[in-house]
């Protein structure tokens, strides 16, 4: 198999998860390690249902102590107010000096929505629509601001053009918001979004809105089916080739060193387990794992989440990270400083720009 348009380096992403690590600075630690190993970007999760720090103020302190790794923080859309959702992205963005992204998530248990008392729990094709509003209003409202609408006359005391600022007059089936933004546009034009689509559910959303989609699967012949569909719904959305680009998501446990992969991790896949699926072994095996996958074009990288986060980290980027330096497959230095010029992705045009100012 191959893909549909054409590809450069592979892609690579670590989760950076620490349950109940309140300390900023573990993060950076772990942040800091993926940059020196090159990796696109580093996630860090979050949910109403569990106690933890905010995942996206801790990447805001990770920011400027980090120089290019891109920064992804789970939101979750549910329950939560539009507006101020797309304005904290947008500051990640300009903190973070374009390496923002957003991870899309919803919250669909009782207990969470009982946190908030507004509403009940809804079902997920409910809240996955409801994502996807979220998802198109936020970016409505980055382009809200026109690039130079910021003037900063002092002679004149005039810092807008308020010309270049735009209403969206978005109204969807749960929220309407009118606009503009409170934050300029973000360096990124748009931080990129990340969805999980390994649930049905949530496809619809990634293949419209998404410029990364994370799968978890066990064989290169599944990610590259739920790879195929998300391409051909993008399309059918008017989206380009090679959008979004595709992710196999994987929990590694690099515990046993530079040990053959058990079996059933290594070269066979990986196995699936109650947290998703996980490969076993050691960094050599790991990379072969890796290369395989994407020399076939199954997918166009991989999302790797530590099973023992500081020690498969350093694991991984030492060790797996480097074999596939050497052999030619991943990069040895940014090229660029915006996570979109890492995953190869464009800078979206001003839709109110481009429409000539109209709003």
């Amino acid at each position: 198999m191959s893909p549909s348009y054409g590809r450069g380096l592979l892609h690579l992403a670590a989760a950076i998860d620490q349950p109940a690590v309140f300390d900023a600075g573990s993060h950076v630690e772990l942040a800091r390690l993926a940059e020196r190993g090159g990796l696109d970007f580093v996630t860090l999760d979050d949910t109403f249902a569990r106690p933890g720090p905010d995942a996206l103020c801790v990447l805001s302190r990770v920011a400027p102590a980090t120089n290019r790794v891109g920064l992804v923080p789970t939101v979750t859309t549910t329950h939560t107010e539009p507006f101020h959702v797309q304005a904290a992205v947008a500051t990640l963005d300009w903190v973070s000096r374009g390496r923002a992204g957003w991870r899309i998530d919803v919250s669909g248990t009782e207990g969470e929505a009982r946190l908030f008392g507004r509403r009940h729990a809804a079902a997920p094709d409910e809240l996955w629509r409801e994502a996807g509003e979220v998802a198109d209003v936020a970016a409505r409202l980055w382009d809200s601001w026109e690039d130079d609408a910021e003037i900063r006359d002092a002679p004149t005391g005039r810092f807008l053009d308020r010309d270049k600022l735009h209403h969206v007059d978005f109204a969807g089936d749960s929220f309407s918001v009118k606009g503009p933004s409170i934050v300029p546009r973000p360096p990124q034009g748009h931080p990129v979004r990340v969805v999980d689509a390994t649930e049905g559910h949530a496809r619809p959303v990634a293949a419209r809105y998404a410029d990364v989609a994370l799968v978890q699967a066990v064989s290169p012949a599944q990610a590259a089916a739920v790879r195929d569909e998300l391409r051909r719904r993008a399309r059918e959305f008017g989206r380009g080739p090679g959008t979004p680009r595709v992710l196999a998501s994987l929990l590694i446990d690099l515990g046993d060193g530079e040990h053959a992969a058990e079996p059933g991790h290594g070269g066979g896949g990986p196995r699936q387990t109650a947290q998703g699926p996980l490969y076993r072994g050691g960094p050599v095996d790991l990379a072969e794992l890796i290369a395989a996958w994407y020399k076939d074009g199954a997918v166009d990288g991989f999302h790797l989440t530590p099973a023992e986060p500081r020690r498969d980290l350093e694991r991984l980027v030492n060790g797996t990270v480097a074999l596939l330096q050497h052999r030619g497959l991943f990069r040895t230095f940014y090229p660029g400083s915006t996570l979109r010029e890492h995953l190869g992705l464009a800078r979206p045009a001003n839709r109110y720009a481009v429409a000539g100012g109209a709003s």
